[in-house]
C-alpha cells in the first residue's frame, strides 16, 4: 500500500510542471503520485503526463479529464488516491524532497500508533523578486514530533494559518468529511484547508520546510487584478465557508478549533471585502454588504465576533473616506498578516 498519494492539478502547465514532479519522485514507490491533467489543450501537458506515467508505471499515474477547474482536479485527485495520506500540490509549486522522505518516513512510522488524521510541516512563499522568502513556521503553536489534539494547540496568531500547501489529510477521513470541492471556480483551497478540521481528532507536526509557494505571477489567480475579475468566485468560497461554520454547532469540538475556524473565516470575509471596495463599483459595494448580510443571516451565532472584530470594523467603515481608510488597513496587513 502507498504511504502517500500526491496528486498535482495541471492545466496548460507545461512550463513548470516537470519541476514539481521531478521534486517527488525522488523519495521512491511509497509515493504515488497523480498527474491530473484538467482538459489542457493549449500545451503538451497531457503528453508530459503521459511521458512520466510511462517512465516511472510504479509511481505515476496520469489521469485525464475534460476542464473542471482546480477544485475538480482536486476532488478527483481523492477518488483516485490510493495512499493512506492525501496532499495536493500546485503545478507551478514544488516541494523540498528531502524533506518530503523525512514526512513519509514519518507516517510510515505513525502507522504503527494507528496513525493520524491531519500531519503539517511549514511552507515558503516563493515570491517573485523577493530577496527574503517568507517561512510559514508553526512551532511554539504545535507541539513538535507527537501526537496531539486540537486542545493542546497554542495561541495562533493572525499572521498564521494553515492551507492546502502545509496540510496532509488522511485519506479515508478527507472523503468520510464529505467535503466536495466547486468546479470551475477559483479560491477553493481555502475549503480544502477548512471544512476537513471539523473531523480532524489527531495530528501531528513536523518542523520541517517542506513546502514552496510560488507567488508573483502577473496571471496567477492571487493577483490583486485578476482576483478582481473573479470577485464572484471568491464570494461563492466564501459562502461555502460561512455555511459550512453555519451548520456545525461545536459542542463536541475543542475551543481552540473553533476559535481558529472563526479567524480564518474572518481572514477571507476580510480578503472578500476588500476586493469588492478595491473594484469601487456601486454594485461591488452592494455584493460587500450581501456577505456580510449572508454571514448574519446564516450563522447569526458567529456575525457579532466577526463583524466587530478589527478586521470586520475596517472592512465595513462607511463613506469613501472610510473605503480609503479599510484599503490603507488592508495593505498594512498584507506585510504582517500575508493576505494573498
Amino acid at each position: 500500500m502507498k504511504i502517500l498519494t500526491v496528486a498535482i492539478p495541471c492545466y496548460n502547465s507545461e512550463e513548470y510542471m516537470e519541476k514539481c514532479i521531478k521534486s517527488i519522485l525522488p523519495v521512491g514507490d511509497e509515493v504515488e503520485i497523480l498527474i491530473v491533467d484538467d482538459g489542457s489543450v493549449k500545451d503538451r501537458t497531457p503528453e508530459i503526463a503521459d511521458r512520466y506515467e510511462a517512465k516511472y508505471p510504479q509511481i505515476v499515474r496520469a489521469i485525464h479529464q475534460e476542464n473542471a477547474g482546480h477544485g475538480g482536479a482536486v476532488n478527483t485527485g481523492a477518488r483516485h488516491a490510493s495512499g493512506l495520506y492525501y496532499k495536493v500540490v500546485d503545478s507551478d509549486d514544488w516541494v523540498n524532497t528531502k524533506n518530503l522522505a523525512k514526512i513519509v518516513s514519518t507516517m510510515r512510522s505513525l502507522e504503527a500508533e494507528g496513525g493520524v488524521d491531519m500531519l503539517l510541516a511549514n511552507f515558503v512563499y516563493d515570491k517573485v523578486g523577493a530577496r527574503h522568502k517568507r517561512l510559514m513556521r508553526f512551532n511554539g503553536i504545535f507541539p513538535a514530533d507527537q501526537i496531539f489534539s486540537w486542545d493542546d494547540m497554542r495561541h495562533m496568531p493572525q499572521t498564521k494559518y494553515i492551507l492546502m500547501h502545509n496540510v496532509f489529510y488522511r485519506t479515508q477521513m478527507l472523503r468520510e468529511s464529505g467535503m466536495e470541492l466547486p468546479e470551475h471556480t477559483f479560491y477553493v483551497d481555502n475549503i480544502f484547508a477548512f471544512q476537513p478540521l471539523l473531523h480532524v481528532k489527531k495530528l501531528y507536526y513536523m518542523d520541517v520546510n517542506l513546502y514552496h509557494y510560488f507567488i508573483g505571477r502577473e496571471d496567477q489567480s492571487v493577483n490583486e487584478k485578476v482576483m478582481i475579475s473573479r470577485i464572484d468566485q471568491q464570494i461563492r468560497v466564501n459562502k461555502i465557508m460561512i455555511d459550512v461554520m453555519a451548520g456545525e454547532d461545536f459542542s463536541d469540538k475543542s475551543p481552540k478549533l473553533k476559535k481558529y475556524m472563526l479567524n480564518y473565516l474572518s481572514k477571507i470575509m476580510t480578503v472578500t471585502s476588500i476586493m469588492l471596495i478595491l473594484s469601487g463599483t456601486d454594485e461591488a459595494l452592494e455584493k460587500k454588504d450581501d456577505i456580510w448580510n449572508y454571514l448574519r443571516e446564516k450563522d447569526e451565532k458567529d456575525y457579532s465576533p466577526l463583524r466587530h472584530n478589527i478586521f470586520g470594523v475596517f472592512m465595513n467603515l462607511p463613506g469613501k473616506a472610510g473605503r480609503k481608510i479599510s484599503v490603507g488597513a488592508y495593505k498594512l496587513a498584507q506585510k504582517f498578516v500575508g493576505f494573498n
